[in-house]
């Protein structure tokens, strides 16, 4: 049974940096791209930011570029998104998910296992 956990979400004040962890396991996804996406009440979830099979490649929400990293490892089978500068409009559920493919996708259902979502608030 695939399971897919996040960890390190929190509240911060604006301006400040967070690292959020995902830990895939049941099986192995060397090969498949992963991601990150958010929502909030109201709204559609929508993608943050994606990394392929390899790491090699790399593509972010417009909202997010130059804050947020979103990088791997596949010998723990671990994706780790890194943000920085936070700002208020940041706070969300987010959530880590694995690709059918190891090419990035930014539309959810190029996506199969998610996690439960770890809640992410930044205060002004």
């Amino acid at each position: 049974q695939v399971k897919v956990v996040e960890s390190g979400g929190g509240l911060v004040q604006a301006g400040g940096s967070l690292r959020l962890s995902c830990t895939v396991s049941g099986r192995t996804f060397r090969t498949n791209a992963m991601g990150w996406f958010r929502q909030v009440p109201g709204k559609e979830r929508e993608f943050v930011a994606g990394i392929s099979w390899n790491g090699a490649d790399t593509d972010y929400a417009d909202s997010v570029k130059g804050r947020f990293t979103i990088s791997r490892d596949n010998a723990k089978n671990t994706v780790l998104l890194q943000m920085n500068r936070l700002k208020p409009e940041d706070t969300a559920v987010y959530y880590c998910t694995t690709a059918r493919a190891g090419r990035i996708a930014t539309i959810q259902d190029h996506y199969q296992y998610w996690g439960q979502g770890t809640q992410v608030t930044v205060s002004s």
